[in-house]
């Protein structure tokens, strides 16, 4: 069984997460009755040989912290319930009659901030299926950094540090992670990586958007705009951008390999632009 976490990012405030809950990644009203499954979720056996006659299963993303919060927000004028946590607990145990639970392979995966979600529950995951399953994770532009941005600023520790107060996360974390004495950091997959048992293949691009436009180059941190063309489209970096790009910073089937042991899956592709096959470029 193939287990997918969708993705959608987080909010970290009382604003942005009263906000978010009138929308598809806050309420089950707001969501898309049908859902289209491709790539790796394609039952086309043509361009997904090894997984497309699985069982699988999506999760709508509704909360706004991976799927990790369980808090209580209430000030007498705003009320919000964060129950990420619950929420993946009761989709994980409504599965297990349903097929999981006897399951002879599962993979846990997730793309953003559903990728991020993969870390915080994976071993968990594997907990539920039986002993001589085969269980493993794939994390999907997961894999968020905790590093500085071009003003020296750890802008993204900041927010998931506010995030993981807001959402009461930390008590959902790993707990070989936070006795580190800075819980807050185990919300970033490079700190708790370590600690994770379960095989995993980590997915990432050098020029993830999300990465590059919060992370490194935050509006904050650019308050002139000298990255604006470089944050449209990549061919418009100067060459101290690209640098400073490539310093921080068929799928289907090198995943398949990875999960059927048949080779190790390391692939590292060239600088941009040398990779004619990126048919999204902007021009």
């Amino acid at each position: 069984m193939h287990v997918i976490i969708q993705g959608g990012g987080w909010c970290n405030d009382v604003k942005s997460c009263l906000d978010r809950a009138s929308t598809r990644h806050g309420s089950t009203l707001h969501m898309s009755k049908v859902e289209v499954f491709s790539g790796i979720l394609s039952n086309n056996a043509s361009f997904n040989p090894d997984f497309y006659n699985w069982n699988r299963v999506k999760l709508r993303y509704c909360d706004g912290a991976s799927f990790a919060g369980d808090a209580v927000f209430d000030n007498g004028t705003s009320l919000l319930y964060f129950r990420g946590q619950r929420i993946w607990k009761a989709i994980i145990h409504d599965l297990l009659p349903k097929g999981l639970g006897q399951a002879r392979k599962a993979l846990l995966s997730g793309c953003s901030a559903g990728g991020l979600a993969t870390f915080v529950h994976c071993d968990d995951f594997t907990s539920y299926l039986p002993a001589n399953a085969s269980v493993k994770c794939l994390s999907d532009a997961g894999f968020f950094l905790d590093a500085r941005d071009i003003a020296m600023n750890h802008s993204m520790r900041y927010f998931y540090k506010s995030l993981v107060y807001l959402q009461g996360v930390e008590k959902n974390l790993n707990k070989n992670c936070t006795s580190s004495g800075y819980p807050e950091l185990c919300f970033f997959p490079q700190y708790v990586l370590p600690y994770i048992k379960t095989p995993y293949f980590i997915l990432n691009t050098a020029y993830d958007v999300y990465q590059f436009h919060h992370i490194l180059v935050p509006p904050a941190a650019d308050p002139h705009g000298h990255w604006y063309h470089c944050k449209l489209s990549p061919k418009d970096c100067n060459a101290v951008q690209i640098a400073t790009l490539q310093g921080h910073l068929t799928i289907a089937q090198a995943v398949g390999d990875w999960y059927f042991s048949r080779r190790i899956s390391k692939e590292i592709d060239c600088a941009y632009p040398c990779d004619s096959s990126c048919h999204n470029q902007l021009s």
